[in-house]
């Protein structure tokens, strides 16, 4: 077929790129090749919008083993020899249109791109947003996702040890679905994505590749519509009892030696596989598709198909099927290789051999199908690189005019706490966690013992690896500098209120159409805020996914930098957990309390107010308090730290509580806020104002913490004391916290229809 500009625009290449392309080549492409650039150039591979912002990140430095970048995922050292490898992921526009399979192919993938390098997987997060959770719409999708989730992670023997869930209804058409996986490997033992060595077999491994999936890459990268449904088939389908045999066939050749490098088949299936690895070691390939194993017949050579419905060159090319591997070997031990994949009952096929000329070679029973220059595909090498507009986003007024003064402070602050806790963002997800498996396959520490990050024993050692992925999509959309700067200061401080030690950061950048210069606004100051944030706490970005498109005909979903971070601890026996321990104990606020009640889930949900500044967040603060409380759990000062963030101080107090049934007395501090207002008992409670923890101490440790903090120059203040069960509030008595615990555990239960909390519950 004739190849054109046409040809090009309708695989979402631009008339330069196609010319670019035609420069690179030095000739038009045929029809294989231009696939090939259509997946690799696809913003979901290439970064081409973000990559120049990208590079601002601080990529290096800390405990990093190696820099951003240079392999699948993060890899940072944990000491005794050991490395935790870790990164994060979006599959939004599948789980969207089918969000079963959406769901658990993303977790599939991530888990890949952790075991590719020769780590085990030894637990799973993630980040998901929906739209209105009282739409028939949003329960289908979220019981789907959940489901997906829960059946990939726990068929997987990998635990969901953690994660967030917000509502808003700009995810309405458009939800996002970021998964993180967390690793371990011996450092000096991972393998790299990288093809070396004249006359090396290429060997394909895994499942045999068919049409599911093709153009993911590219889907990706396009906004979401309502006929987005006819592009079905660009959703994979998972197999996660296929994928635990790779995962131990991978592990057990890596020892052998045999392996140079290797690759999960990922976006863009094997042209980026190929590709990446080929660039990456400055070599090229020779690859014969008729070898590769397939569920369709293939198209003949001379482009006549060998049967109705076979596989062309162009989709074996872009095909995503899932738990595939390319891998090199050392010419000579193809046998040795083989026979551990069949062994695992495992595919493996040689299917081509590393060349020294650069260039990607595709054959088809013998007959040239496409020839490329590996560097031309990829990002760092030909793939074009821009820098687009961008301008104030015209809601910024809106966020400007917000006058608190608007809002009268409500006479019935139990009323309140009622509706907030029971809001879905804020309530329990019981009813989404009780259908992952927390403790398959792990050393999960954290299961019966609530933390502000999840918790994982690593095997052999004493040591915990601390989990954890945050961003409040609101506070970025009010102000993307600073809502930025949150996400990764509330990853930080739940890390140290566990007893952890902050060491890196992997994010997943969801955002709208790069081509809106109001889109492009908010990531470009949202990496700035994101930069600012990782070098004050000395947490290097180690990589991770930006997700554009996330967009419908009503507009952009909020921008949403889901921050992954990991932390450490040296001994897991010293973790801090968050629940009130014992009646009697004293309760106090560690921070500043500031009248703000901006951006708030009360000013949103309850109020009805969409625009509004972000809340009070001061870095330096927020530095200084997270020192004080790690200072705290280590000298053994204090019995719970949980951070204050949605619903502010009051859903604290009750989360505290619900651990162990226990109530809590308290009031509100009275006096004058430092800007001289007057205290607003709104912004008291239901605020959600930064850099602020509450501790729960004995009577036995009150002498020391209280001299521990009069030395550490920070404002904090007694709040209460723990009851046994009673909940009082300035006097008042506001019941039992069994009463309270009820509406929260059964909230989002209580939104969904009968046939979808079924469905999804029948699978568990």
């Amino acid at each position: 077929m004739e190849v054109t500009v046409k040809t090009a625009q309708q695989l979402r290449l631009t008339e330069e790129e196609f010319e670019l392309i035609r420069q690179k080549l030095g000739r038009t492409p045929n029809f294989n090749e231009l696939c090939a650039f259509s997946g690799m150039w696809s913003e979901h591979c290439s970064y081409k919008n973000s990559i120049r912002w990208l590079k601002t990140l601080p990529r290096e430095g800390g405990r990093m083993l190696v820099k951003a970048g240079e392999e699948n995922a993060g890899l940072m050292d944990i000491g005794g020899g050991l490395g935790v490898v870790f990164k994060i992921e979006s599959h939004n526009h599948p789980s969207a249109i089918e969000p079963f399979q959406g769901a658990a192919t993303g977790v599939g993938g991530i888990h890949r791109d952790i075991f590719t390098m020769g780590a085990r997987p030894i637990a799973a997060l993630n980040s998901l947003r929906f739209g209105n959770l009282e739409e028939d719409k949003t329960q289908h999708l979220l019981s789907g996702v959940v489901h997906g989730i829960g059946h990939y992670g726990n068929c997987f023997g990998v635990p969901t040890v953690g994660g967030e869930i917000y509502f808003d209804e700009c995810y309405h058409t458009n939800p996002l679905v970021n998964a993180m996986s967390v690793g371990i490997v011996r450092t000096g033992e991972t393998i790299s994505a990288t093809a070396k060595g004249k006359g090396n077999p290429v060997m394909f491994v895994g499942s045999a590749t068919g049409k599911d999936g093709i153009g993911g890459a590219s889907f990706a990268s396009a906004d979401i519509t309502e006929e987005s449904a006819q592009d079905l088939p660009a959703v994979q389908v998972g197999d996660p009892f296929q994928e635990k045999k790779l995962l131990e066939a991978c592990l057990e050749v890596i020892q052998t030696g045999a392996v140079v490098g290797m690759q999960d088949m990922g976006a863009a299936g094997i042209i980026c596989s190929t590709a990446e690895m080929s660039a990456k070691g400055g070599v090229g390939m020779r690859i014969d598709l008729d070898k590769v194993p397939t569920r369709q017949a293939r198209v003949g050579g001379d482009g006549s198909p060998s049967e109705a419905g076979g596989m062309k060159t162009w989709e074996l090319l872009l095909s995503e099927s899932q738990e595939r591997m390319l891998l090199v070997a050392q010419k000579g031990r193809e046998e040795e290789v083989k026979r551990i994949f069949e062994k695992w009952d495992l595919p493996c096929s040689v299917i081509g051999e590393v060349t020294d000329d650069g260039i990607l070679n595709f054959y088809m029973h013998g007959q040239p199908e496409a020839s490329i220059p590996a560097r031309e595909l990829v990002l760092g090498g030909g793939a074009p690189q821009y820098e687009r507009e961008f301008k104030e986003p015209s809601y910024f007024e809106a966020v400007r005019k917000f006058n608190p003064d608007s809002i009268p402070v409500p006479e019935d602050l139990k009323v309140v706490a009622e509706k907030i806790i029971q809001l879905p963002s804020i309530a329990s997800k019981c009813w989404v966690y009780h259908q992952y498996d927390s403790m398959v396959g792990t050393n999960n520490t954290s299961t019966n013992a609530p933390t502000d990050a999840a918790v994982v024993l690593v095997k052999g050692t004493k040591k915990g690896i601390a989990v954890t992925t945050d961003c409040n999509s609101r506070y970025v959309f009010a102000d993307p500098y600073k809502g930025a700067m949150i996400a990764v200061a509330e990853a930080a401080r739940n890390i140290v209120c566990c007893g952890g030690q902050p060491l890196g950061v992997t994010n997943c950048l969801n955002f709208g159409n790069p081509y809106d210069p109001e889109v492009y606004y908010q990531f470009v100051h949202a990496i700035k805020g994101m930069g600012d944030a990782c070098r004050r706490f000395d947490t290097p970005v180690t990589g991770g996914n930006v997700s554009f498109y996330n967009q419908n005909p009503d507009g952009p979903v909020y921008p949403t930098p889901a921050i992954g971070m990991v932390g450490l601890l040296e001994d897991v026996t010293k973790k801090m957990t968050l629940d009130f321990k014992q009646e009697g104990d004293f309760i106090y606020l560690i921070g500043e309390w500031v009248n703000d009640i901006n951006s708030s889930q009360y000013l949103a949900k309850v109020c009805g107010t969409e625009y509004a500044p972000a809340p009070y967040f001061d870095l330096e603060k927020e530095f200084h308090l997270q020192q004080v409380t790690r200072g705290l759990i280590e000298n053994g000062h204090i019995q719970s730290a949980h951070d204050v963030s949605e619903g502010g101080l009051i859903t604290t107090l009750f989360e505290k509580g619900f651990g162990r049934d226990l109530g809590f007395s308290v009031s509100t501090i009275e006096q004058f806020y430092w800007d001289g207002s007057p205290v607003r008992k709104d912004a008291f409670w239901f605020g959600e104002a930064q850099s602020r923890v509450v501790v729960s101490v004995a009577e036995e440790q009150a002498a020391n913490f209280l001299r521990h903090m009069q030395k550490c120059e920070i404002a904090f203040a007694e709040l209460g004391v723990v009851t046994a069960g009673e909940i009082k509030v300035d006097g008042i008595s506001w019941g039992s916290i069994e009463d309270w615990k009820e509406k929260y555990d059964t909230a989002i239960e209580n939104y969904l229809s009968k046939e979808e909390a079924g469905s999804a519950l029948s699978s568990i």
